[in-house]
C-alpha cells in the first residue's frame, strides 16, 4: 500500500500561479508512474498530467498544456505540479495517483488539495 499526502493548494487570482506537492510513502516511489487529476465541484474528475519513472516523458491534458509542468524527484518521493497563469476554470481538488503498472490505470490515490482561482 502507498500512501500520498498533496500540498500547496489554496487561493490565487486568475494569472497567478501555484505548485502541488505529493509526498508518498510505503512501496518503490521511483519505479511508478505518477498522474495528477483534479475535479471541479458537480464534475467527474478529469486528467491533469501523467509523469514517467525516470522523467523522460510526461503528457498533459489540453487544458492545461503550456501552463502547468509536472516534475518528481525520487529521492524525495515526490511528484510535482507547477501551475502558471491559472484560471477560474482551473478550481477543483487535485489528486496524486500512482501508476505502478504503466498501464494508465491508477492504484493508489491521496486525498486532495483545493486549488480554488478567483477571477
Amino acid at each position: 500500500q502507498v500512501q500520498l499526502v498533496e500540498s500547496g493548494g489554496g487561493l490565487v487570482q486568475a494569472g497567478g500561479s501555484l505548485r502541488l506537492s505529493c509526498v508518498a510513502s510505503g512501496g518503490i516511489f521511483s519505479t511508478y508512474a505518477m498522474g495528477w487529476f483534479r475535479q471541479a465541484p458537480g464534475k467527474e474528475r478529469e486528467f491533469v498530467a501523467r509523469i514517467n519513472w525516470s522523467s523522460t516523458t510526461t503528457s498533459y491534458a489540453d487544458s492545461v498544456k503550456g501552463r502547468f509542468t509536472i516534475s518528481r524527484d525520487n529521492a524525495k518521493k515526490t511528484v510535482y505540479l507547477q501551475m502558471n497563469s491559472l484560471k477560474p476554470e482551473d478550481t477543483a481538488v487535485y489528486y496524486c495517483a500512482t501508476d505502478r503498472n504503466w498501464d494508465s490505470t491508477y492504484d493508489d490515490w491521496g486525498q486532495g488539495t483545493q486549488v480554488t482561482v478567483s477571477s
